[in-house]
């Protein structure tokens, strides 16, 4: 049975759980719910909690047990021979899931029976035809040790799936039956109900901080076996970038970091006046009308994907720029000689950013005490003066702080880079050049089939520890700054 019919099935055992749970406690009491130590929900969510939390941790732990398992088995039956390094094995591991789901997909839609599945042999039928009749592409012909284990792949999926159906809905009928048995006028079920919310909360919490410290981990084991590979001055102080799979690569990364500064500069050239001019009007002149439709509407861009202004910058700015600034636009300066610049994306960043620092120094000047705004008035002041000499001032460290979260919002943009920047990377002041940035060279040297033994592929995970680094920094920089400010005012 999949696993989103098991997740079903548990969840109806849940729901049957709490409503026999409830008609159990009241059927006790008579219907007279005052002699329950309990409201008489809470009967039914204890049912239905012990029918439904230890049935699905059982079955995410085994979602993630058993690939692991059988992938472990399987590849002890690939021979030492197939494969030169752990990538080439990873490879052959692809295709070894790519024909046992294509051996699936044939004996649904009835090009082989299950024993003809189970059976087939590479040198009696032409396995990558069969293969591409219901639609799955094999790259090469399939080689018979990869069919036996793809073979195997399947039986023991098959069997670990079964095995999972049954304990899993054994364990939810076994939690509804224990929990039912418990049910009883003195039960104290709501006690039991707020302890295991409680634990649900801290579980939650806890997967979230698991989850950070797993990404950090994967970063810093790989980083550290890059630079096993690879010598760590050269990476941090070369002036090339030249990934070469082949050999002999060029991985400086003083190219790639110019590139996003200089995007990052622009767009928050860009970003910081306006933003900061739009929330000054919004927060001190603007009235409530104009305020109601104003900041929603600024507010809007902050919903548009990436990847939107992505298509925006390649099809409109980047254009718009070649027309004033190329060979043949209006100012005949010949500058800009294609759509992909750092300009182009540092523009379109910049609209970007504009609602993030808006509404952050909008809420950091509005939580400017009133009392000052009243007393530099009451003092003659007018209210630019107001404005200049008191309301900004006493709100700058939080603006600073909206600055820096923008400027490592900016840092790690992605896809506005790839579709307005370029994949040039060179150290030029020239802003109408084409060049690109950390995040999406980590983007092209992950695409594909990566050998992740080669230090070409690890390079990825030693850019984003970089980058990780750099936005960390600026995050906890900023946070120090608003947190300080807001101490002094709350």
């Amino acid at each position: 049975m999949p696993a989103l019919w098991i997740f079903i099935a548990v969840l109806v055992l849940a729901v049957l759980g709490f409503v026999l749970g409830r008609q159990r406690a009241l059927a006790m009491v008579d219907g007279d719910s005052r002699h329950l130590h309990s409201l008489p929900n809470y009967y039914g969510f204890h049912v239905g909690i012990w029918a439904l939390v230890p049935a699905l941790l059982v079955l995410a732990v085994w979602l993630i047990v058993q690939p692991m398992l059988i992938d472990t088995s399987v590849q002890s039956m690939i021979p030492d021979t197939s494969y030169a390094t752990d990538g080439e094995l990873s490879l052959v591991m692809s295709d070894v899931r790519r024909v046992a789901d294509g051996l699936d997909l044939a004996v649904e839609r009835g090009a082989l029976t299950v024993e003809e599945a189970a059976t087939l042999d590479t040198g009696a039928t032409d396995v990558r035809a069969l293969l591409g009749n219901v639609g799955v592409a094999i790259g090469s012909d399939v080689q018979p040790e990869v069919l036996e284990a793809a073979q195997a792949y399947r039986a023991s999926t098959a069997t670990g799936n079964m095995a999972r159906t049954v304990i899993v809905l054994l364990l939810a009928l076994a939690g509804l039956g224990w929990a039912l048995r418990r049910t009883a006028p003195n039960f104290r079920a709501r006690n039991s109900v707020e302890k295991a919310t409680l634990g649900l909360l801290i579980a939650a919490a806890s997967i979230a901080i698991l989850t950070t410290l797993g990404i950090v981990l994967s970063l810093i084991f790989n980083t550290i076996e890059f630079f096993k590979l690879y010598p760590a001055s050269e990476f941090f102080f070369g002036t090339t970038w030249a990934p070469s799979f082949g050999g002999g690569s060029e991985l400086g990364i003083l190219p790639l970091f110019w590139g996003t500064f200089y995007i990052s500069l622009i767009a928050l050239a860009v970003a910081v006046p306006i933003g900061l001019f739009a929330a000054v009007y919004l927060s001190e002149y603007a009235g409530p009308k104009v305020r109601a439709v104003a900041k929603p509407m600024l507010e809007v861009l902050a919903g548009i994907p990436t990847i939107v202004y992505g298509l925006f910058a390649l099809v409109t700015v980047g254009p718009m720029l070649v027309n004033v600034f190329g060979n043949e636009g209006a100012l005949g300066l010949g500058w800009m000689s294609g759509g992909t610049a750092v300009m182009t994306a540092g523009l379109v960043m910049g609209i970007m950013l504009i609602p993030f620092v808006s509404s952050l120094s909008d809420d950091i000047i509005n939580s400017v005490p009133q009392a000052m705004r009243d007393g530099s008035l009451g003092l003659g002041a007018t209210k630019s003066e107001t404005l200049k000499q008191v309301v900004l001032p006493a709100a700058l460290p939080g603006i600073v702080g909206a600055v820096l979260l923008a400027a490592s919002r900016a840092i790690g943009e992605t896809m506005i880079v790839v579709m307005g920047a370029g994949a040039a990377a060179r150290l030029s002041l020239n802003p109408f050049e084409a060049m690109t940035t950390v995040t999406a060279k980590i983007v092209s040297q992950l695409t594909g089939d990566a050998d992740f033994a080669s230090p070409e592929a690890l390079v990825a995970f030693a850019l984003g520890m970089t980058l990780f680094v750099i936005t960390l920094g600026l995050n906890i920089f900023a946070l120090y700054i608003v947190r300080k400010y807001r101490e002094q005012y709350e």
